[in-house]
């Protein structure tokens, strides 16, 4: 059989031909929607970027004022994680935020909050920008300072007792500091 007489060419070199004609026919739209941009939404106002910028670095800078306790974060916890992470951050339909029982060199690792996290401060970075996934951000300051007390409690880095702030946050050493090669920071 001749191959420019077989359907399934003919079909292909028709399918082909009906792909580059609308790339060709795109081609000026594309080029135009990047000096103009797509035209969804609007551009953000220095008041907008200025509340999103809220990053938390690891030596505490950006880290609000406020306050929290281990007791507190408990009852928060319990109200709006515990669907996800589990009884004491046990796990369930998320990762489990304590309780590591294998190390990281084990075959199957615990990565908790105790056991991989390098830095408190990350923690609350975190909490504060995507927790509660259904609406992240909602949390106050002092309701992230809490939780953070409860997730550090519990992974038996902090007592019960402790009151969390900024300046407190910044000091607590985290088990596993050392566990990361630091590429941007003096030693």
């Amino acid at each position: 059989m001749n191959q420019s007489n077989n359907p399934v060419i003919r079909f292909s070199r028709l399918r082909s031909l009906w792909f580059l004609a609308i790339v060709y026919v795109s081609i000026p739209s594309l080029a135009c929607a990047g000096s103009e941009g797509p035209k969804l939404g609007k551009p953000a106002t220095n008041q907008e970027i200025s509340a999103w910028n809220m990053t938390v670095f690891p030596d505490g800078r950006g880290l609000p004022s406020g306050h929290g306790k281990a007791s507190e974060g408990k009852q928060v916890y319990e109200r709006l994680c515990v669907s996800c992470h589990g009884v004491n951050g046990l796990g369930g339909s998320s990762e489990e935020l304590a309780g590591a029982k294998h190390s990281l060199t084990d075959p199957n690792p615990d990565k908790t909050i105790g056991s991989y996290w390098p830095y408190a401060t990350t923690l609350f970075d975190f909490v504060r920008r995507s927790m509660p996934p259904d609406s992240p951000g909602s949390l106050s300051n002092d309701q992230v300072y809490a939780v953070c007390a409860y997730l550090l409690h519990l992974n038996g880095i902090t007592p019960e007792s402790a009151d969390i702030n900024a300046s407190g946050l910044s000091q607590i050493r985290m088990p596993n500091k050392e566990g990361f090669v630091r590429i941007d920071e003096p030693e």
